[in-house]
């Protein structure tokens, strides 16, 4: 697969002292991995997933024998063999910023390549100082789409650790059912479908604009904090009346997009438990269809959260407990982790099997899975757990083992995943956590 070159690409040089620049005719990588294109003219887009879970791994279990292509998956790795041509896993690699807090620590140094932001009465958790990655991505490549990023979780209480910036998360939909209303609900239209527009929409639109005509003379009137909270509000706002404009233009015409059946409104336990693979494959078929429609270019899904204690099936305590109270080489652990690979398998095999144009949505998109520790019982920041799906159009090796004998931070693999996306970013994360460049042996 052939790189791509953004269409806004210019040549930048100096001339007698003064930055001079030339643009570029359209040329064939400037358009999606096969040369093909949206029905309206437009290269088929780059996508970003973020796939989460609490708790970690056991590094023993997990690390896969033999490096490059010629590799097999380890014992916790197994579930991904349908789809192992598909991912790369980075393995000896360690988080470079402080470990002060067990778990929230850890979210934060991978997701962001920054300390935790702590409060300042020494509770034993925060905020993050930087948006975290799948939002950090989302302010480049989300502002075309009705929702500028998705945020879906699989097990009740997840709160999930997507941050816009300091004390502003974006809580994760639950609810299937819900989440299928708000995607594909009454607005939602497939292509070629007339459908009905809300009039109340432009009404809606209007009153915004009126109200954010108010920003600059309001923004005199307060200090430097007040201003931070209004910009954030205000941020918010106007991404909601993109959203509402967005929903009286025609959809995009994607082949692949067709409205799918609304999931349960309740999904029954399963032997007396959370039915976790249930509720977690409905959540992921409408994931995987709102990003083959154009709904969204970013979503993050928590399948867990950090210093979660949920009970899994056939385990008897809950995972968190199960890290720090297992004896022996922890086979329950190993269990959990291993099903929680399973389902990652499902959601990279459902996106692998979605076709755009000559390909799939999975060779236009990169799915990146990991965790905020990886031996749960140590709080460990070595050896954390890495998994990246898709070639993101050609940027990303597919089917490969890398290994790190050196310790290399992890902010190298989120950098490459942040340009793969396009972005031209010079670094990832802040002071120990902070990189220039990307891990190359990932990169194409």
């Amino acid at each position: 697969m052939k790189k791509t070159i953004s269409r806004r690409t210019v040549l930048r040089g100096m001339l007698g002292g003064a930055a001079v620049s030339v643009g570029l005719p359209p040329l064939e990588a400037m358009f999606n991995c096969s040369g093909t294109a949206y029905a309206a003219g437009g290269g088929l887009p780059l996508r970003f997933g973020l796939f989460f879970w609490g708790n970690g791994n056991l590094p023993e279990r997990w690390t896969p024998t033999g490096e490059g292509a010629d590799w097999s998956l380890s014992e916790q790795l197994m579930p991904l063999a349908a789809v192992k041509d598909l991912i790369t896993v980075v393995s000896g690699m360690s988080l470079h910023t402080d470990n002060i807090f067990p778990h929230t620590s850890g979210s934060a140094g991978i997701l962001t390549g920054c300390n935790l932001l702590s409060y300042e009465d020494g509770r034993e958790d925060g905020t993050f100082a930087l948006p975290s990655i799948d939002q950090l991505i989302a302010s480049y490549i989300g502002g075309d789409t009705i929702y500028r990023s998705l945020e879906t979780g699989v097990l009740p209480g997840t709160d999930g650790n997507s941050y816009n910036g300091p004390n502003n998360k974006n809580p994760p939909e639950l609810s299937p059912h819900a989440f299928y209303e708000r995607i594909f609900g009454a607005s939602f239209r497939e292509p070629g479908e007339e459908g009905v527009v809300d009039p109340s929409i432009a009404l809606r639109r209007s009153v915004l604009d009126a109200v954010m005509g108010d920003i600059q003379r309001l923004d005199t009137r307060v200090g430097a904090a007040d201003k931070a909270r209004l910009d954030q509000h205000f941020t918010g706002v106007r991404e909601l009346e993109l959203r509402l404009a967005r929903l009286q233009e025609d959809p995009p015409n994607l082949a692949s997009c067709l409205r799918p059946e609304a999931p349960s409104l309740t999904f029954p336990e399963v032997d007396g438990r959370h039915p976790i693979r249930d509720i977690h494959r409905a959540m992921a078929d409408l994931l995987v269809m709102a990003v083959a429609c154009d709904q969204t270019r970013v979503f993050s899904h928590w399948f867990s959260d950090p210093l979660n204690n949920k009970l899994f099936p056939e385990a008897t305590m809950g995972h968190h407990s199960l890290t720090h109270d297992e004896p022996g080489e922890q086979p329950e652990v190993n269990m959990v982790t291993t099903f929680i690979m399973g389902e990652l398998a499902y959601l990279i095999e459902q996106l692998s099997l979605v076709p755009e144009g000559d390909e799939t949505l999975l060779d236009h998109m990169l799915v990146l899975a990991t965790s905020e520790t990886s031996r749960g019982q140590t709080h460990s920041f070595e050896e954390m757990p890495l998994v990246l799906a898709g070639g993101a159009c050609g940027s990303i090796r597919q089917g490969i083992h890398h290994r790190s004998y050196t310790a290399d931070n992890t902010s190298h693999v989120m950098l490459s995943a942040v340009r793969a996306m396009g972005i031209s970013a010079p670094n990832f994360g802040v002071d120990g956590g902070e990189v220039s460049d990307g891990l190359s042996e990932i990169e194409i």
